[in-house]
């Protein structure tokens, strides 16, 4: 028995250098594609805050995006979905130029002021990368899959700044109540390295807080450890953040069928999305729901950050940019999901700390990761999240948000590659790692009338 614990002693280590070798170059130069990534796309962002005009020519970069990805992109086009099904099922790998390609289209879509995210970009590099490392290390299947989960986890940690997060991240989103235990070590070491590798190169993530708020009292305080109350008001609002995930994650994608199927020149389709988000600019009479919405383009905009305070976002801030997000990705623009989705859950939440009478940087911070914990399918690592950018105190909170935002999604996601391990209900007629996508084919969604 001892020689046997040797043994096996002897093997982990020898696995954990084997897979520090193999991912810690790889690592590094996602981080350093990942840095370059938020350097040029910062200059975009306020280049485009003091050339306003430029919001214009959105329908004609639009036509230059699809352009590029009609004669370099190929199966680029289908972004984090292909990484996806490579590592569920290996077959036709992940292009090279998928990562040039996604920085470039990304960075166009915010010049021109598209309202789109930055993780897709980050995850979409991670996998390109880690993918044509994998090809010159020319590994085993199975080593490929578990270095592209790596580089998944390292383009996440890195673009957020969240390392824990995004081993999670990368481990959870493969598959609907399921993780990779075996990809663990390999995703924790792409991501710390990724992560600490733009913090290298000078590059900064923003940062949040919760302001200090006092608890209510009522009947039960004296003999409960929590805030009871406080507790009901967190599950009412987290049960409209999985709604609102859900809400979201059918927009894109009925904006991208039923646009395939009324426009026939595919060109066209996203010069009416460029059309459409400038007349909804117009519309509300200001700038706030173009881009990440992480920096201010003027004193009193709402932003993810003004959120965090009392009359920091409108009523209606939350379904402005759901709107204008998913018409800039139905409609062919380029980007990720997930500061959308901050941007939706922190302004959500400040609406509903008004209705339920509770702290406004609380219910912000639990709509920042409940809204995309339900979108992704990612409840665990979106609580991780929580802690890594708002700090421990409030764990209990965002574990209760995101498992409820979790749960009240549905099997709903913006990933359509996404396998259902596990279902929500156990009565839910899924068959067993069908994806996502899969399970939109056979229930008709809302939208499908419009198609007759």
């Amino acid at each position: 028995m001892k020689a046997l614990i040797t043994s096996e002693r002897y093997q982990i280590i020898k696995e954990l250098i084997r897979w520090s070798l193999l991912i810690l170059p790889v690592a590094v130069a996602i981080g350093s594609m990942v840095a370059l990534f938020l350097w040029i796309l910062d200059l975009a962002i306020n280049y485009r805050f003091h050339h306003p005009w430029l919001l214009f020519l959105l329908p004609l970069a639009g036509v230059l995006i699809h352009l590029i990805y009609r004669s370099v992109g190929r199966s680029s086009e289908k972004g984090n979905n292909l990484i996806m099904e490579e590592i569920h099922e290996p077959g036709g790998g992940v292009p090279p130029q998928m990562s040039p390609i996604i920085l470039l289209t990304t960075v166009l879509t915010h010049l021109f002021g598209g309202s789109a995210g930055r993780e897709g970009t980050a995850v979409q590099i991670g996998g390109s990368i880690a993918h044509l490392f994998g090809k010159w290390y020319r590994l085993s299947v199975q080593d490929m899959q578990l270095l592209l989960t790596s580089g998944v986890a390292a383009g996440f940690g890195a673009v957020f700044g969240t390392p824990l997060t995004g081993a999670l991240f990368a481990l959870e989103v493969l598959a609907i109540g399921r993780m990779q235990y075996n990809a663990l070590l390999p995703a924790l070491i792409g991501a710390v390295a990724g992560d600490y590798t733009v913090a290298v190169w000078g590059v900064h993530h923003t940062a949040y807080q919760i302001s200090a708020f006092r608890h209510e009292a009522y009947p039960l305080s004296a003999y409960l450890p929590f805030d009871g109350l406080l507790m009901l008001k967190v599950m009412l609002a987290s049960a409209a953040f999985g709604m609102s995930s859900a809400l979201f994650s059918s927009l894109v994608h009925a904006i991208k069928v039923v646009s395939g199927h009324f426009i026939r020149l595919k060109w066209l389709i996203p010069v009416a999305g460029g059309l459409v988000i400038i007349a909804l600019t117009y519309l509300n009479g200001k700038p706030d729901y173009l881009s990440l919405g992480v920096a201010a383009e003027y004193p009193g905009a709402v932003t993810i950050q003004s959120a965090f305070h009392t009359g920091g976002a409108d009523l209606l801030s939350w379904f402005w940019k759901m709107i204008y997000t998913a018409v800039t990705l139905g409609s062919g623009f380029k980007g990720g999901e997930v500061t959308p989705l901050f941007y939706i859950g922190a302004t959500l939440g400040n609406t509903l700390s008004n209705v339920l009478h509770a702290p406004v940087g609380l219910f912000a911070a639990l709509g920042f990761i409940a809204v995309f914990a339900g979108a992704t399918n990612t409840p665990l690592a979106c609580t991780i999240m929580g802690v890594e950018l708002f700090g421990g105190e409030h764990v209990l909170y965002f574990a209760i948000a995101c498992f409820t935002a979790y749960l009240f999604s549905g099997h709903s996601g913006i990933y359509s590659a996404q396998r259902i391990a596990v279902p929500k209900l156990l009565n839910a007629g899924i068959t067993p790692d069908s994806a996502l996508g899969d399970l939109g084919k056979s229930r008709p969604h809302w939208y499908e009338r419009f198609l007759k």
